[in-house]
């Protein structure tokens, strides 16, 4: 094991990108990932103090994991340095989210298909996701949802497909994500699906064609989840312990 960065000791720009995420809902996401953009470029020494930011940051339980450590550790899988490279698979095998299951369900696929932007594959299979939390809590063996499935979840489960969510998408997609834009429309249907894209020129989209899928797409579009049931089911999502 090599010695990492001591947070003290960090270049200027390495400091000031550490006090950025300390103060995340100050700073605009955009300045923090051009800053994280300009160290990585830099090659080198700085591949290892972003990655001493990095750990810096998923070793404090006090602190929230984001998009912008999820860009710093999408950045560094791809590092030449050899010492990072063999840091990375040695500390963060499983990634930077928590993969916290209440019935031991493995999130790993889900974090390899939002890693390697395979969004389509990745919403497909958080369907299955959902649908399997409620086979369990439910005692059912439906392939679908009912809003009445939705409080019987488990906080801990819908919290980590979340993270995974926002955290490989540049926080562009996630539940909370849709929840957060919803508010903004004071709740309104309709303006919520235009915003997110689900409905263009007041009609429905299509799936799959009609839905985007990669980061092109407007905030808060995937993952798509029941989009063809009715709102029953997301109003019940949004009222969830997990994202309130």
């Amino acid at each position: 094991m090599f010695n990492l960065t001591n947070i003290d000791d960090l270049d200027d720009n390495c400091k000031i990108l550490l006090d950025m995420l300390n103060e995340n809902d100050i700073i605009p996401q955009s300045q923090q990932s051009d800053l994280v953009y300009e160290i990585y470029d830099r090659g080198g020494e700085y591949h290892v103090q972003l990655l001493s930011i990095l750990l810096h940051r998923y070793y404090d339980v006090s602190i929230q994991i984001n998009s912008i450590d999820g860009l710093v550790f999408e950045l560094l899988l791809q590092s030449n340095n050899s010492k990072v490279s063999h840091e990375m698979k040695t500390r963060l095998s499983c990634g930077i989210v928590d993969l916290k299951s209440d019935f031991d369900i493995d999130y790993l696929p889900l974090q390899k298909l939002l890693l390697s932007k395979q969004f389509q594959k990745a919403d497909a299979l958080t369907h299955v996701l959902f649908c399997s939390l409620s086979q369990i809590t439910g005692n059912h063996s439906r392939n679908w949802l009912y809003f009445t499935d939705i409080m019987r979840l488990p906080s801990v489960d819908l919290h980590t497909i979340d993270q995974l969510w926002q955290i490989h998408s540049g926080g562009l997609f996630g539940l909370s994500v849709q929840k957060r834009i919803w508010l903004s429309t004071n709740s309104n249907w309709e303006s919520f699906w235009a915003k997110i894209g689900w409905k263009v020129n007041d009609i429905n989209c299509r799936y799959p064609q009609e839905f985007i899928w990669n980061i092109d797409a407007p905030a808060g579009h995937l993952p798509l989840f029941n989009q063809l049931r009715g709102v029953q089911v997301l109003a019940a999502l949004f009222q969830h312990p997990a994202f309130l």
